[in-house]
């Protein structure tokens, strides 16, 4: 919580805004077309980024059905913890997480790179998280969507 409590406090952190389904829509169409350059690109950083934001974009999409933004990808996945573990169990948090620290190493440092089971396990798994947050974004109701409105901003 005390990192929720900081990302609230971020001018880039977590705020609440209107919810809207046409932002949700834009950001499942930029999780898609992370998800197809995935499959195209060779190099493997290339590949970590893309899968990385094939999982970030499909999150994104829920949160603007939601209405909270947050332009600090950390925030993001501590948001997810909090407030979407009903709906992602652990396997798929630390599948998130997982591919936020190898997208950073691999774009960002040349000395720092990812094993081979962990890379195929982001890569193979890209496509099964957007396919469960757009059930999310179909299943998700107003009254979870204000409990957790209400709850964020205690």
């Amino acid at each position: 919580m005390d990192k929720l409590k900081w990302c609230l406090k971020q001018k880039r952190g977590i705020e609440l805004i209107e919810p809207n389904k046409n932002l949700a829509d834009v950001y499942l169409e930029k999780s898609q077309n992370s998800l197809a350059s995935m499959r195209e690109v060779k190099a493997r950083e290339w590949k970590i980024t893309t899968a990385y934001y094939t999982i970030y974009f499909s999150i994104y999409a829920i949160m603007m059905k939601i209405g909270i933004k947050s332009e600090i990808h950390s925030c993001t996945i501590e948001f997810t913890k909090i407030f979407l573990n009903d709906y992602f169990d652990e396997m798929d948090l630390k599948l998130f997480n997982d591919a936020f620290i190898a997208r950073k190493n691999m774009q960002y440092y040349v000395n720092k790179e990812i094993d081979d089971l962990n890379f195929n396990n982001i890569i193979s798994n890209a496509q099964n998280f957007l396919i469960k947050s757009k059930d999310i974004i179909n299943k998700i109701n107003e009254v979870k969507i204000n409990s957790i409105r209400n709850e964020l901003m205690r």
